[in-house]
């Protein structure tokens, strides 16, 4: 599919991975929605793309919030064919540590924001693509590109509630596949590694180098625009479907 008069609906659209899924999608003639918790963060990225962005503040697990923004999405922009969602948070924590076992109320929480958040989000955006005009030869209607992390394999000591959201993305992406297929709609996960984002590119250097350190090559922190550019990727090659792309420079992540 070609992203040229298309419009996405991006999670986690006011910053990090995608701002910068937004700004490669505008520059090559597409129409962005951000969603994210933030309105003004949300206001601010938006205001960069003019007419070409809409937003609405909201949390990716609120099912009404997200109908809500969907609406909006439809009416600004007419339909809605790529739904990028790199909406997610951490939190590190033992499964038993110190203070006893890891409770309950935050493990669950992750799973809300990360895996609901991104089910509850594709699953209305693949309401709305099934009814588009195809777009392709192959009578494609739209493209979901989920966002999973190397923690997904490789999790580490204190990721048990992270990589298990991850993990779920990644399972979750070939049943999607042959769910949607029928419809017209490709899903594709990318994993990335540690890539250079509002938080980690705070961090000092002796948190971010010992990162670099593991990477196979190149030795650096990935950049959002690198993440971008293979979010377009997989929405213009129709032959990429139900599978997870590692995007992490070969890195290995230890137990600690």
């Amino acid at each position: 599919m070609d992203l040229e008069n298309k419009t996405a609906f991006i999670t986690g659209g006011a910053s990090g991975l995608g701002l910068a899924t937004a700004r490669n999608f505008v520059a090559a003639g597409a129409k962005v929605f951000l969603y994210d918790l933030n309105a003004d963060s949300l206001e601010q990225a938006a205001a960069e793309f003019g007419d070409s962005a809409g937003w609405q503040a909201g949390d990716v697990a609120d099912e009404e919030a997200v109908k809500q923004a969907i609406t909006a999405a439809t009416e600004a922009f007419g339909t809605i064919h790529i739904n990028v969602n790199s909406a997610g948070i951490g939190g590190a924590a033992r499964t038993v540590g110190k203070d006893g076992p890891m409770p309950l109320t935050k493990f669950e929480h992750i799973i809300r924001v990360n895996l609901i958040g991104t089910f509850n989000v594709l699953r209305l955006c693949a309401e709305v693509m099934q009814t588009n005009e195809p777009q392709t030869e192959d009578q494609e209607r739209g493209v979901i590109i989920n966002v999973a992390s190397v923690a997904a394999f490789d999790g580490q000591t204190g990721q048990a509630g992270y990589a298990a959201s991850k993990g779920g993305i990644v399972a979750m992406t070939l049943p999607i596949a042959r769910d949607l297929a029928k419809r017209g709609i490709r899903i594709m996960t990318i994993a990335p590694g540690v890539f250079e984002t509002p938080l980690l590119a705070s961090a000092p250097d002796e948190v971010k180098e010992p990162l670099i350190a593991i990477t196979q090559f190149p030795k650096r922190l990935g950049s959002p625009d690198e993440f971008a550019v293979e979010v377009a990727h997989i929405v213009n090659c129709s032959y990429l479907n139900g599978e997870v792309i590692r995007l992490d420079a070969g890195i290995r992540m230890p137990a600690i």
